[in-house]
């Protein structure tokens, strides 16, 4: 399966021959890694994306996860940790193709991928594949965008890029969970495997070359849960660094860097240090014919998705009943345990915080109507109006919402009010979720809230433009990401 090449002097001169793997029969033997291995199908799907004929829905779907990824990524690139990287890298900026965003500033594929991806996953926006728990856009789009403007490709092949990514970390991910996410955070873990196979469809790999990438991405996955446990940087680390990792290990399977064998189903693998039973079969059915970023949820608040369907059913409630603070004695939310299990805090004292905080987030629902990024600034952190609404709520395991996590996101909320009604909502899902989609409108709303008040509405405009014609545009590193002087943007005929 792999082959590695020969050591040579100046001269030419073999002076060793690095160790080609032996073949499957005789590696299942020696060390119990089975003959299946999904890390070469994966490969081999990656170079196969290159190449077929993408259905159109499918280029429609990647067009609006690559517009979201933007949504999230603007107000992120002027928040740390990624102003703060800046500073950190300072000597890996200000030279290279790829850009960051959204100052524009020009960097190294790797800097401008771990950079881009710590700040498109900050302010709890970005995309979700929910089967697996996971946001695929933060490690894979930043990966693709980095290395696609730093080898000025063409518009398709990005596209390609990010399908590839987003195909073969999502499975990966729906494999391992939820096991998996006891312990990992799937975004830093499984993503560095969706922006290793992003790398390598752009710089256009050939599958034994993406085979070496995908496997030395495993062993370079990485992302504790213990880091959004507490108000502190190393969440959205962990995209950043998945990001990074993806163009790494890309960039070094074309200089001949190897990766070992069964690095995702062997006995020492990533399946079976980090999770238990991973279903590799299911992982690789149907590729090519299902497109799983066809499924993708994208965020109706900006916050933890683990509390949105209990905020979708507070906000249904209070719309059609006209339900103001003072109208309300007690509000009991029944969920899944997992959601309690990462949004349980009842007294968070930062934004990030509150952003991890069912009681919280639920309680500005219930007084604004929504959950915006407005929701996390000092003026609402200090609203006694908030914090006196946070007593009145109840938190406990709802046992339907718990059977159907993880392929399901529910909550039934049941609210009292003071002149003695009781009115309750089950949302069976998110708004957001595949089941329940944003329209294009809907995700264009949320883009320019986002957008427009950092680079300003005319260029948010332009930016939204090309990237909904994305598929054709000549060189992406031409991208108007910035206000500092738009460049003009090649189109193909």
């Amino acid at each position: 399966m792999f082959s590695a090449p020969a050591i040579r002097d100046p001269t030419g001169t073999s002076i060793c021959v690095m160790l080609a793997y032996p073949g499957r029969s005789t590696v299942a033997k020696r060390t119990g890694v089975s003959s299946f291995m999904p890390t070469k199908i994966f490969a081999t799907h990656v170079v196969d994306l290159g190449r077929m004929n993408i259905p159109d829905e499918v280029r429609h779907a990647t067009r609006r996860c690559l517009i979201d990824w933007f949504a999230t990524t603007v107000p992120g690139g002027v928040c740390p940790p990624a102003t703060y990287l800046c500073e950190a890298l300072a000597d890996e900026l200000d030279r290279g193709k790829a850009a960051l965003v959204p100052s524009g500033r020009r960097a190294l594929a790797r800097a401008a991928a771990l950079i881009n991806g710590a700040a498109s996953h900050t302010v709890e926006f970005d995309d979700i594949f929910r089967d697996a728990i996971y946001h695929p856009g933060a490690p894979v789009i930043s990966a693709a965008l980095a290395l696609a403007q730093d080898r000025q490709v063409n518009g398709d092949r990005l596209l390609r890029g990010i399908i590839a990514g987003y195909e073969v970390s999502t499975r990966i991910g729906a494999a391992v969970t939820p096991a998996h996410y006891e312990y990992w955070h799937t975004t830093g873990t499984v993503g560095a495997f969706g922006a290793a196979a992003a790398a390598s469809s752009i710089l256009g790999l050939d599958a034994n070359e993406t085979e070496h990438a995908l496997a030395n991405a495993a062993t370079m996955a990485a992302g504790l849960q213990q880091a959004f446990r507490s108000d502190a940087m190393g969440k959205p680390l962990h995209a950043g660094r998945a990001a990074e990792t993806g163009v790494l290990v890309a960039v070094a399977a074309a200089r001949g860097v190897t990766g070992a064998s069964g690095m995702l189903d062997g006995p020492r693998g990533f399946g079976n240090a980090m999770s238990r039973d991973a279903d590799w079969s299911s992982a690789v059915a149907d590729l090519g014919q299902r497109f799983n970023i066809t499924r993708m949820t994208q965020k109706n608040h900006g916050c933890c998705g683990h509390s949105f369907a209990a905020l979708d059913a507070i906000i249904a409630l209070r719309d059609s009943h006209r339900l103001l603070p003072k109208d309300v004695s007690r509000i009991r939310i029944g969920t899944y345990s997992k959601a309690l299990e990462v949004t349980g805090n009842v007294a968070p004292v930062s934004g990030y915080e509150a952003k991890f905080s069912l009681p919280y987030c639920a309680s500005v629902a219930l007084i604004d109507g929504r959950v915006r990024l407005s929701a996390f600034d000092d003026q609402h952190l200090e609203d006694p109006e908030i914090r006196e609404m946070i007593k009145r709520i109840e938190l406990y395991v709802d046992p339907q919402s718990d059977k159907g996590f993880p392929k399901q996101r529910a909550a039934v909320v049941e609210i009292q009010t003071r002149d003695g009604r009781e009115l309750r909502r089950r949302a069976p899902t998110r708004k957001g979720d595949p089941d329940s989609p944003l329209s294009d409108a809907e995700l264009v709303e949320k883009y320019r809230e986002l957008v427009s008040p950092v680079i300003g509405e005319p260029a948010a405009e332009d930016l939204l433009d090309i990237l909904w014609r994305i598929d054709v545009v000549d060189d992406v590193s031409a991208l108007p990401v910035s206000t500092r002087g738009l460049h003009a943007v090649a189109v193909l005929d």
